[in-house]
């Protein structure tokens, strides 16, 4: 049953957001383990079928999902659709909420399939200049592809958004992970996928600073005037 607005109860997406999130992260860590282990050392072939693992799920979790919560699985995209008055912000916190428990969901799921230990710091670092541009590159990206693909091209949401993750960890220094939640609870593997606990701080700050860019860049862009977007518009039902 759908409320007033045309969106499904509240626990519905929250349940969406949870559990997308959680599928993603286990994918991301998962594969990583499966090609580490199968890849004889040879780290181009590991992150060649992380990424490619990573892309096919992310597109069939947004196919999934997006109907019933938007699929964000990211706590900048349900930021982002708040400050545009797309979502109600007691709303928001609540996907935040439930993007960063399914996040954490996610990794002690790959982690434990694999009989490691449930959580282990992250001993790979991921620091520097480059790193940071890379993602903040990364993520200006995955805005850019969201909003313009939401706005003219709704159904190519998935596709393109998987698409442009699968690019995006071989053409970004980091590796694209474009997502704090997802930076976050990377830290808590010390697998293939991890990130090292003092570098995430930096990794999220750049996230914040290539989506803040991206919005920018979005309003002269769009030829249309930017007006507020009505909770029942295509727009606002993708990530």
């Amino acid at each position: 049953m759908r409320n007033q607005a045309g969106e499904p109860p509240l626990a519905q997406r929250a349940a969406a957001e949870f559990t997308g999130t959680a599928l993603l992260l286990a994918a991301v860590v998962g594969s990583g383990i499966m090609a580490e282990r199968l890849s004889g050392g040879t780290v181009a072939l590991a992150l060649l079928a992380n990424s490619i693992a990573t892309g096919a799920t992310l597109a069939t979790l947004i196919a999934s999902f997006q109907s019933v919560s938007g699929a964000h699985f990211n706590p900048i995209v349900s930021i982002e659709a708040a400050a545009r008055s797309g979502l109600a912000w007691t709303d928001t916190w609540v996907y935040v909420g439930m993007q960063a428990t399914g996040a954490f969901a996610g990794v002690l799921i790959a982690n434990l399939m694999f009989d490691g230990a449930a959580y282990s710091l992250a001993e790979h670092h991921r620091s520097g200049a480059g790193q940071y541009l890379g993602e903040a590159v990364a993520t200006f990206g995955l805005f850019v592809v969201i909003r313009r693909c939401a706005r003219d091209r709704p159904a190519a949401v998935a596709p393109a958004v998987a698409a442009y993750i699968l690019g995006a960890y071989w053409f970004t220094s980091s590796t694209s992970f474009a997502n704090p939640a997802v930076t976050v609870a990377r830290a808590f593997t010390n697998t293939f996928a991890g990130i090292s606990l003092g570098d995430v701080p930096a990794f999220c700050v750049s996230q914040i600073a290539g989506a803040v860019i991206a919005v920018a860049f979005m309003r002269v862009f769009d030829a249309a005037p930017a007006t507020a977007i009505g909770t029942d518009t295509q727009e606002d039902r993708v990530g």
